[in-house]
């Protein structure tokens, strides 16, 4: 079993929370606009990280990290990448990574809106843990904190870091 935390659009602000609520955790997932590589080096020194470039994220970011990605973990398929939509309104790119790997479960950033539903059509979870960092327009920073135990998600807890 593996205790993964999720967190997306810091924007260059990383909570020092961050460090006490992921602590447990043995990988940190970043679903882009991490703002700078100085905060993508503090979280990869903490934990495993694995992350997407988001569109503030500059060069330096983007050599690091990929647009998408997909992987394993435990014995479910990961789809992330920045800007994906929703179920059912996912965006052209993602609506066709979606088809092309068939996820159990799709990760996207970008909006700054808490979103964790399931899609039936696609057989998939999808995961949109908020913003964590200050820039936007969320009024609450959140991130989301799950478990996947060989084929199975669960405990899903959002945590939520103050307001903006």
């Amino acid at each position: 079993m593996k205790q993964i935390g999720i967190i997306s659009d810091t924007h260059s602000f990383l909570d020092d929370a961050v460090f006490k609520h992921f602590a447990h955790c043995d990988e940190v997932w970043h679903i882009g606009d991490f703002g700078d590589s100085a905060l993508a080096n503090k979280l990869s020194a903490f934990k495993p990280l694995r992350g997407v470039y988001g569109n503030i994220d500059g060069q330096e970011v983007r050599a690091d990290y990929p647009l998408f990605e997909t992987f394993s973990c435990e014995e479910v398929k990961v789809l992330m990448t920045h800007i994906g939509g929703y179920p059912p309104k996912y965006n052209a790119a993602s609506k066709a990574l979606i088809k092309e790997h068939q996820p159990q479960l799709f990760l996207s950033g970008h909006s700054h809106i808490l979103k964790i539903m399931y899609d039936e059509a696609v057989q998939c979870l999808h995961i949109n843990p908020g913003a964590a960092g200050k820039h936007g327009w969320h009024k609450v920073r959140t991130l989301v904190r799950i478990a996947i135990d060989g084929a199975v998600i669960k405990n899903c807890e959002v945590i939520e870091l103050g307001s903006r």
